[in-house]
């Protein structure tokens, strides 16, 4: 997927090309861009599928909208700003094909700036606490772990980042593709919890590494990126909880978020500040509309669940390592 992202097309598509294995196919999906990312992909890359989607759909519905265009067995949801190895895609592809309950998998992604450190979005493989708050394998909150080879397993997971994912395409139709009302951030989660319920297992397989620059469509601190977080985590588990878990969820992440709010205007980021409360009036608006939508699957309990709450454990009790977590505590939810 690209969005006036021609620097990192020019930087990055090389290396998509060269490590391209035969039965892969490449395809450039543009959100409308506005610079000259179509004139050089054209005239450097004429043999590449150019889907130029004319506006910006955001992640969600550009995705939705390519991939519409495209007849494969397996999607490669792939940023344009990531690096990828020689051999990236066979192992994936090979542990998919041998077992056909894999919906969804992601390689190992470690951090472009700093070849040594997990990367934020995805690291070996994502799971999320009993409130909903995301973390990886690699990765909890802002803390980066150093690669030493400790989360090499091939590892069942909750969800795999939209970074770099490779989605059955029947699975991927079947659980009704990604939500476009997400726009972008949080809406792999979704995805990947959608194919749960559907029974599919979602899957590290860091045999296969690739390298991702990070927050090239937002800057980290921008309250637009704030927003959509703080909304679409609470709009997965509006679409994704049973009722008699959801509104008990809910009530305590609605004083969680309260919390972060007030840490954001004491240091002075007012409008984050206020894009935690523009979240929350808009999940408000649209709960009804996302409870119906979340019907449309069976409720049923999955795996990789954090049974206690990472907040806690990261903040009061100074477990900022996946390794240091209590493995007896992940559960189903």
């Amino acid at each position: 997927m690209n969005w006036n992202g021609k620097p990192l097309l020019e930087k990055f598509l090389p290396s998509v090309i060269q490590h391209c294995p035969v039965y892969a196919r490449i395809f450039i999906a543009d959100n409308g861009s506005e610079d000259d990312s179509a004139v050089f992909v054209g005239e450097q890359y004429p043999d590449i599928a150019f889907l130029d989607l004319k506006k910006n759909h955001g992640y969600t519905g550009g995705y939705n909208k390519s991939l519409n265009l495209i007849q494969a067995e397996y999607y490669v949801l792939l940023n344009s700003d990531i690096e990828v190895t020689p051999g990236w895609i066979d192992p994936i592809i090979d542990i998919m094909d041998k077992n056909p309950d894999i919906a969804a998998c992601q390689p190992k992604i470690l951090s472009w700036h700093d070849r040594s450190l997990f990367e934020y979005a995805g690291a070996s493989g994502g799971y999320i606490d009993k409130y909903g708050y995301p973390f990886c394998r690699g990765r909890i909150f802002e803390q980066l772990e150093e690669d030493k080879g400790q989360y090499n397993s091939t590892a069942d997971v909750f969800w795999a980042t939209g970074a770099c994912m490779f989605v059955r395409r029947s699975d991927f139709n079947l659980a009704g593709k990604l939500d476009k009302d997400f726009f972008a951030h949080m809406e792999e989660i979704d995805l990947c919890w959608r194919l749960k319920r559907m029974g599919k297992r979602i899957v590290c397989q860091p045999s296969s590494v690739v390298y991702h620059v990070g927050g090239g469509t937002l800057p980290k601190n921008n309250p637009r990126k704030t927003y959509l977080n703080f909304r679409n985590n609470l709009l997965l588990l509006a679409k994704n909880l049973p009722a008699r878990q959801f509104y008990v969820v809910l009530l305590k992440r609605l004083v969680l978020d309260q919390i972060a709010a007030a840490k954001f205007l004491l240091g002075g980021q007012h409008r984050d500040f206020l894009a935690v409360y523009k979240a929350t009036f808009s999940v408000i608006r649209n709960l009804r509309k996302k409870r119906k939508e979340g019907k449309a699957l069976p409720y049923i309990a999955v795996s990789g669940v954090y049974g206690n709450s990472i907040v806690k454990e990261y903040f009061l009790m100074g477990k900022k390592q996946f390794s240091r977590l209590d493995t007896a505590r992940f559960m189903k939810l």
